[in-house]
Order: C-alpha cells, then structure tokens, then sequence
C-alpha cells in the first residue's frame, strides 16, 4: 500500500522541504534552492499523475489498445526550461542585490532599507525647513 503510493511521498516530503527553506532561511540563494526544490516536486507530481500503468508511447501497432498521452510530459520540459531560466534570473538579481546592499541575507536588507527610508524621510523634512525658512527672509 505504502510502496504504491511512492511517488506521492516523495512529491510531499520535497514539497514540505522545498517549503521549510523557503520560510526558514533568510539566505537568498537558499530560498532559491528552496523553490527549486518546491518546483521539482510539483513536476514530480505531474508526470507522475500523467503515467499509466501498461500504457505505451501513442504509435498505432496491432494488440495495443493503451497509450500513455504524451502532453503533461511534454509540458513539463516546458515547466523545467522556464524554471531555469527564471532561476538564472533570480541568481542574477542576486548578485545585483549583493553588489547593491553588501550582503545576501534578507534581515540585513530590509534593516538597509529602514535605514535608508528613515534617513531619507529626515531628509525631505530638513529640506522643507530650508525652503520654509528662504520664504520668510
């Protein structure tokens, strides 16, 4: 019963690590391990809904009356072409994102950008007592 049902196991225990570092980790490199992980579960599960038992290619041959639709295969090379290059896009944003702040780690950039915010807001306001200030002289 267990072994039946393999693929589903395997589908579920990539997906929940594949989440579990998604969440966990404020690395970005690793959350995009973590949604490749994720992602490779998901095609996983595709193919494996799409397989049918004794079913074969779809050539007309004498004695088979099973075939296997060839399409969720097909779409899945699709699926994983664009995974990757949507992950060479992320790791490019990440290599922008660390020549940018310094560092990788989601925390550290957010805490660069409440900084930066708040300094900017400082800013705008010592601006606007300047002008205030050059219109009563």
């Amino acid at each position: 019963m267990i072994m039946g049902l393999f693929n589903d196991w395997v589908v579920v225990v990539l997906m929940m690590i594949g989440l579990y570092i998604i969440i966990a980790h404020g690395n970005l490199i690793k959350k995009i391990v973590g949604l490749t992980i994720f992602q490779t579960s998901v095609f996983i599960f595709y193919i494996s809904m799409a397989k049918i038992d004794g079913g074969t290619a779809p050539i007309l041959v004498d004695g088979v009356t099973q075939y296997s639709n060839p399409l969720p295969h097909v779409l899945i090379l699709t699926a994983i072409v664009v995974g990757i290059a949507t992950t060479a896009v992320a790791l490019a944003l990440i290599v922008r994102i660390k020549e940018a702040y310094g560092t990788i780690e989601e925390e550290e950039i957010q805490e660069q950008d409440s900084q930066h915010k708040d300094s900017h807001k400082l800013n705008i306001h010592n601006s606007s007592e300047i002008n205030r200030d050059k219109k009563e002289c």
